[in-house]
């Protein structure tokens, strides 16, 4: 079974508790590298944002919180996650700016150029194709508009690969466990798949895909030890 098909299942147990025990999982770090994403948006007024694979809506409010002029469309394929950012977009107060959307990121349900900015994260592992993909994300944003990401990585120096393995494989089920049943299997599942994309799509290769679905200036920064990438570029 390909991580694709494992997905929607992953999703519908994990939802109520996704926003903190991310940051548990992450030790931290998952909120810096959302925060890193968020300060690849640029300051248009009054800017169109779109954030794909929203999940419940954890850079959505960021992005909401850091422009308040800002329209922003919450993209997922996940109800029940939609469900609960919805209730969270409310509890913050930021629901009238927020419009979630059930959708795929594969076939966006937009126009050709709707959008000032665009952000997906955790998303291209997902995919069956991710060059489409990207150019699909690309085709919706308007032209000088940004494309920025966010996606786990795993490092490159073999001790701290070693590392990392260790507490993917072992820690991050256990530390789901503790939680629910649903957890411990996405603690159990989310190393390998990490290290699966990695080997098939390093670094040099994601940017290839970006360069190729029209985006200028992309850059990418490797943070904490090579755990996650953030990426964003300019559609030329």
């Amino acid at each position: 079974m390909s991580d694709r098909d494992e997905a929607p299942a992953i999703f519908l147990g994990i939802a109520p508790q996704y926003s903190w025990v991310g940051a548990v999982m992450s030790v931290g770090q998952d909120g810096r590298w959302r925060r890193e994403l968020v300060s690849r948006i640029g300051g248009e007024p009054g800017p169109r944002i779109l954030d794909v694979a929203a999940g419940t809506g954890l850079v959505s409010r960021a992005l909401a919180r850091r422009r308040p002029d800002a329209r922003i469309t919450s993209l997922d394929p996940s109800e029940a996650m939609l469900s609960v950012g919805a209730m969270q977009n409310a509890s913050a107060r930021l629901d009238p700016r927020i419009h979630p959307v059930l959708g795929r990121a594969e076939s966006l349900p937009f126009p050709d150029e709707t959008f000032d900015a665009v952000t997906f994260t955790y998303l291209l592992r997902y995919v069956e194709d991710a060059p489409a993909t990207v150019r699909e994300l690309a085709r919706v944003l308007r032209p000088g508009g940004t494309l920025a990401s966010l996606e786990f990585h795993a490092p490159d120096d073999p001790a701290l690969r070693l590392g990392w393995r260790w507490y993917t494989r072992l820690v991050l089920p256990v530390i789901g466990a503790a939680v629910s049943p649903a957890w411990r299997d996405t603690g159990a599942f989310l190393g390998p798949s990490i290290e699966r994309f990695v080997e098939r799509a390093p670094l040099p290769e994601q940017a290839r895909w970006w360069q190729a679905a029209g985006l200028r200036h992309v850059r990418s920064r490797v943070m904490s030890l090579g755990a996650g990438v953030v990426w964003s570029g300019e559609k030329a």
